[in-house]
């Protein structure tokens, strides 16, 4: 059984949230979706486009038909994404208030054991083992793009002052490419969607210090994620969505933390 947790806090000095996350099952499917999307724009259009993504996510893959195969799910979320991509691009412009606005997102559906990844952006996607946290996900960012290429060395990406400029972002573009990638989380293993406001400060051997904690609950080790990010600057908003491949006793729910 998976259990789920998702938080998002506006942070230290943000007058708006322009992150937005969701996570849930999919009836009748049995699926599990989780999505974060971090919104990018001016007055009211960076969470415009996070939540237009959103909204059309869940539209668009709910009511989605059981015991499909991994490929038709890696398809449903894919196309679902694109036509997120297409509703924010058309919005942004036909009203000049959005102009230019647009999201990163990652977004996980599992089935069962099994799944897939997909994302657009810098929001990333952690898989979290008992042999430590691998990232499932390569950032699309100029900084990343210097680091790869090699002309910058990590700790210069770190405090580079354009390490925020995305490559690539849902809603800028009529059309957009995505990174999609299928995972497994076996018993005790777990998933970790978050925007840059928690990767940017939270560093990832302190991630899995606390999402791995025993005998503490899925909701807490997510509030404790949120907390340390405030406490190491938090001047961005910050989300969090944890998923697990049940520990004993756990209940299967799925709970919300919204500050």
């Amino acid at each position: 059984m998976i259990h789920t947790v998702h938080a998002t806090h506006i942070g230290n000095v943000r007058n708006v949230n322009e992150d937005l996350s969701w996570v849930g099952r999919i009836k009748p499917g049995g699926y599990t979706l989780g999505i974060v999307a971090d919104g990018m724009g001016g007055h009211l259009a960076g969470d415009t486009a996070s939540r237009l993504t959103v909204e059309t996510i869940v539209a668009d893959l709910s009511g989605l038909e059981a015991g499909l195969s991994l490929e038709a799910c890696e398809a449903a979320l894919s196309d679902a994404i694109l036509h997120a991509n297409e509703i924010v691009h058309r919005k942004g412009g036909s009203e000049i208030q959005y102009h230019n606005m647009g999201t990163t997102v990652v977004a996980v559906l599992l089935s069962g054991e099994q799944g897939i990844v997909a994302h657009i952006g810098d929001s990333r996607a952690y898989h979290i083992t008992s042999s430590g946290i691998e990232r499932l996900t390569d950032d699309h960012t100029l900084v990343n793009e210097l680091l790869k290429s090699g002309q910058i060395t990590p700790k210069e990406a770190s405090a580079h002052p354009r390490r925020n400029v995305l490559t690539r972002a849902l809603g800028t573009d009529a059309e957009v490419k995505m990174d999609v990638r299928r995972i497994m989380l076996k018993p005790g293993e777990g998933l970790m969607l978050c925007s840059d406001g928690l990767s940017n400060f939270v560093a990832e051997a302190e991630m899995l210090r606390t999402v791995s904690k025993p005998g503490v609950a899925l909701d807490d080790r997510a509030h404790k994620l949120v907390r340390m990010a405030l406490n190491s600057g938090g001047d961005d908003n910050i989300t969090v969505a944890l998923f697990e491949n049940g520990r004993v006793g756990q209940d299967a729910a799925t709970k919300e933390w919204v500050q």
